[in-house]
């Protein structure tokens, strides 16, 4: 990672170097490592390093944007040429040619960082991968996965005064267990994050993946319908980082197109959703990539939709100023939340299973799409770990559905709640910290004739 006062002189530069009304510039660097895994052995080791500054200028309400991750005094002088010729070239847009000024909110620039994960080389990870491994033989299983390290860092400057930066870490460890392909296949799967490599539990993630996909041997159909559902972490973390992306945003809002309607119960009582970036039990981001400080935004406050978040363009337009949730320009998507809490329950994680009569255990979902965002209904598949669930007991596992269903419907009727929360680093962006759920309904379309799992991302 390059040193502050290095990329202090680059913003600096850039800055110096722009003729235009304002101007942004964004440096952001990653130096990433991953070990993957798959037929029981590592057969890939990669450590990357990228640095790149992002340079937005606005000229009247003409906005333009260029990147670069040449970053000598020539290539700085080209980006900010670059982005002022696109800016000429570009239509006005005055709703989106708005840069933040200082709000005088402090951000900790180092929460969320942790030596040992900037520092974790290879033999760490590959320690962590062999008690994964070894976990899948003992149940007779073939296991892929990986296991990932990241130090990234952002800092940003603007013409109005803004500077702010931000580094943290990020450990991963992700794993699916296979026996055979077709239907009654066997599969297990198990996911952990964390800023301190420490804190991953290779080992007691190996037993759970490999317990998972032991007892979904000789898994059969079930007839589809609406069944009441226990939600494992995994399974509540992917609907709520499609929630996320649909309706949490100030654009989205702003545009029509959100599920939220603010200041209406849209779900239970029981029902807590916020946005915190300087949670330290999640993956703190403190700043946003136009260097506002992140607030803390209650999205689904006791079941009421509450608010949503914004970046500069967005909250000048409602009133609300930002909430510190910009994303890199140019962005069609708007402001998003990317380190979401959803509140635990009193119910410890081993007894929600008492309260289901006749049910569905999922572990987790995958292919998740978008059916209709304003009702924020998603379909998608239950996978790696999908059982019966009789008179308070797991009775039989069963081959995976397909579900259609609006989830705000489905979080009306939360009858309870886990106690315990896990973290869990979204499939695309963002970090999710949540509990276990029990669902009074959850509408499962179909039954899949058989598949095998390609594994996820730690298989890629």
């Amino acid at each position: 990672m390059v040193v502050a006062d290095r990329v202090d002189q680059l913003l600096d530069a850039a800055l110096a170097a722009s003729t235009a009304d304002a101007t942004e510039v964004v440096y952001m660097a990653e130096d990433s490592a991953l070990t993957r895994f798959a037929n029981n052995q590592i057969h890939q080791n990669v450590r990357e390093h990228d640095a790149a500054i992002q340079v937005r200028v606005i000229t009247g309400d003409r906005i333009g944007v260029a990147g670069t991750n040449r970053l000598d005094a020539a290539g700085i002088r080209e980006v900010v040429e670059r982005a002022e010729a696109i800016a000429r070239r570009s239509a006005p847009n005055p709703k989106a040619a708005i840069l933040p000024e200082p709000d005088g909110r402090e951000a900790d620039p180092e929460l969320g960082f942790v030596t040992a994960t900037a520092e974790a080389g290879a033999d760490r990870r590959a320690e962590g991968v062999r008690a994964v491994i070894a976990a899948g033989e003992a149940k007779g299983l073939q296991t892929s996965g990986s296991f990932s390290t990241l130090e990234s860092g952002v800092a940003v400057a603007n013409s109005h005064g803004i500077r702010a930066r931000h580094r943290a870490t990020r450990a991963k460890l992700l794993t699916v267990m296979m026996d055979g392909f077709g239907a009654g296949a066997a599969s297990g799967y198990a996911h952990q994050g964390s800023t301190d490599i420490g804190e991953i539990d290779a080992e007691g993630l190996g037993i759970n993946a490999a317990e998972k996909g032991d007892a979904m041997r000789g898994a059969g159909p079930m007839d589809p319908g609406e069944y009441e559902v226990i939600l494992e972490e995994h399974a509540v973390g992917g609907l709520l980082e499609y929630l996320s992306y649909i309706g949490f945003s100030g654009l989205a809002y702003e545009e029509g197109r959100s599920f939220m309607e603010i200041g209406k119960r849209i779900m239970g009582q029981n029902v807590s959703i916020w946005d915190d970036g300087n949670d330290p039990t999640g993956i703190p981001s403190t700043v946003d990539y136009e260097g506002v400080a992140r607030k803390r935004v209650d999205l689904i406050d006791g079941g009421m939709a509450s608010a949503v978040v914004h970046d500069a363009a967005t909250g000048s337009r409602s009133g609300t100023g930002s909430t510190g949730h910009g994303l890199p320009a140019p962005n069609l998507y708007g402001p998003m939340p990317l380190n979401v809490f959803m509140a635990a329950g009193d119910t410890p994680r081993d007894e929600l299973l008492a309260g289901v009569e006749r049910g569905i255990w999922v572990t987790r979902f995958h292919y998740i799409n978008v059916v209709h965002p304003k009702k924020a209904i998603l379909t998608g598949m239950t996978k790696d770990g999908t059982f019966l669930i009789e008179h308070g007991r797991i009775t039989r596992p069963l081959m995976n559905f397909r579900f259609t269903q609006s989830i705000p419907e489905a979080f009306s009727d939360v009858r309870a709640i886990g106690s315990t929360t896990m973290l869990l680093p979204g499939e695309f962006l963002g970090t999710y910290r949540v509990p276990a759920l029990h669902l009074g309904t959850f509408n499962f379309t179909g039954v899949t004739s058989g598949e095998g799992s390609e594994g996820g991302e730690g298989a890629a």
